[in-house]
């Protein structure tokens, strides 16, 4: 892996190099994207109702349009660039969450699949064009190969960042701590002559899972170890930090051009890493103020309905911890369904579906069997009351399974 061009490269009249310099700032928006790629999936799929089947065919076809206006540019444009790196980064999630949620593909497995396909790409990628370095997607085959690679490193950094969270049951918490210090153990080896193009690409697939994990660590309710800030107040924060670095990155671009932001003075690398520790300062500061604020919406009734009902899960059989709140939503649906209600059922039964969602990343770590087995229980009843003709009985029963099953497992 070198930066020699021992093979020839077909170029396009005009083009410049296609990616941006790699400085703090990338790393900083290459995290945050990271994690505002997959809240925006959570969010079309669960909150608004759309479904996973829809939301993959929907970012499918945003990423294809996208990426088209990316090749057809001839020089690199940070805010289609990134643009593209957040679509990249949803779809990469998806496929493999799509192997593990609906084909039950193990995390293993694909965290192999997945790390020989990525070694494949860069095989060929090496035998066609002689180099790996990012300072050379100067060409439209290149450029291919770049994104191929860039998605099957998302799809891997997800793997193996569920693995190591879920199927390892080490959570959020010290999945930030192990994939940031990992992170900065490649750092380390670079400084100290490691190829440059092997750590970055190492680097690139690490932030996946950090930003995940980091992610998790803000929007994960406070009984979960998290900061409580909820998915929509962490990703409009991340969004407007985002796109500052990237509004910078489009002016001086525009200024000077991509191979000047590590040299002169308005975009160096001292200015760089000052808006780079600028923007971390921000974050940790908008995190720390907000995390004493109340928390929104379904988190807010989540959290109040665990205060209310804790005595009655004082002693859980399972290290899931109090599900409490969820039996409480629940036994409101099955109020609303034994009433005949099913309409009003249908509508209760989002808030259920979103509390849930929201509490996967602190709750499947503790013990992914037991939760697997009430998110089965939990998509029976929706499809139930989402059935075209719903019937009482369908609904009634999957409900009262469903709360037997919370109720087994918070001890009542």
């Amino acid at each position: 892996m070198t930066f020699a061009h021992s093979a020839p490269a077909v170029r396009v009249p005009g083009w410049l190099t296609k990616v941006p310099a790699i400085t703090a700032t990338f790393w900083v928006i290459k995290i945050l994207s990271t994690t505002i790629g997959e809240t925006f999936a959570d969010y079309l799929s669960v909150n608004v109702g759309l479904g996973p089947l829809i939301t993959d065919a929907i970012m499918l076809a945003v990423l294809a349009a996208a990426l088209v206006v990316q090749f057809r540019t001839n020089r690199y444009t940070p805010w289609i660039y990134w643009l593209c790196v957040v679509l990249v980064s949803i779809v990469g999630t998806q496929i493999t969450d799509f192997l593990t949620d609906t084909l039950g593909v193990s995390l293993y497995v694909s965290t192999a699949v997945f790390s020989v396909v990525l070694a494949a790409v860069f095989v060929i990628w090496h035998r066609q064009e002689g180099t790996l370095a990012i300072a050379s997607i100067d060409t439209p085959r290149r450029e291919a190969f770049y994104w191929g690679a860039i998605l099957t490193t998302f799809a891997l950094g997800t793997a193996a960042g569920d693995l190591a969270t879920e199927a390892l049951s080490l959570g959020f918490r010290n999945g930030t701590l192990i994939f940031g210090g990992l992170i900065l153990a490649t750092w380390i080896a670079r400084k100290a002559g490691v190829s440059q193009v092997l750590t970055f690409w190492i680097a690139y697939v690490l932030t996946r899972p950090l930003g995940a994990s980091l992610g998790d660590l803000l929007t994960q309710d406070r009984q979960f170890g998290g900061l409580a800030l909820g998915a929509s107040v962490t990703s409009l924060l991340f969004f407007a930090v985002i796109l500052v670095l990237v509004t910078r990155e489009q002016v001086l671009t525009g200024r000077h051009g991509i191979t000047a932001k590590g040299d002169e003075p308005a975009g160096g690398r001292r200015s760089d890493y000052a808006w780079a520790g600028a923007a971390v300062v921000v974050l940790a500061a908008a995190g720390w103020g907000l995390s004493g604020t109340p928390a929104p919406s379904n988190r807010a009734e989540l959290t109040t309905a665990t205060s209310t009902t804790s005595a009655k899960a004082a002693h859980p059989t399972t290290r899931l911890g109090d599900l409490s709140a969820f039996t409480v939503i629940a036994t409101d649906v099955k109020t609303k369904v034994d009433h005949n209600d099913l309409t009003a059922g249908k509508t209760k039964v989002k808030d259920l579906e979103v509390a849930w969602d929201d509490a996967e990343s602190g709750l499947k770590p503790r013990d992914p069997a037991k939760w697997h087995q009430l998110d089965g229980e939990i998509d029976t009843v929706l499809t139930s009351l989402r059935a075209g003709s719903p019937t009482q009985p369908d609904c009634e029963a999957g409900l009262q399974t469903l709360i037997s099953t919370l109720n087994t497992y918070n001890g009542v």
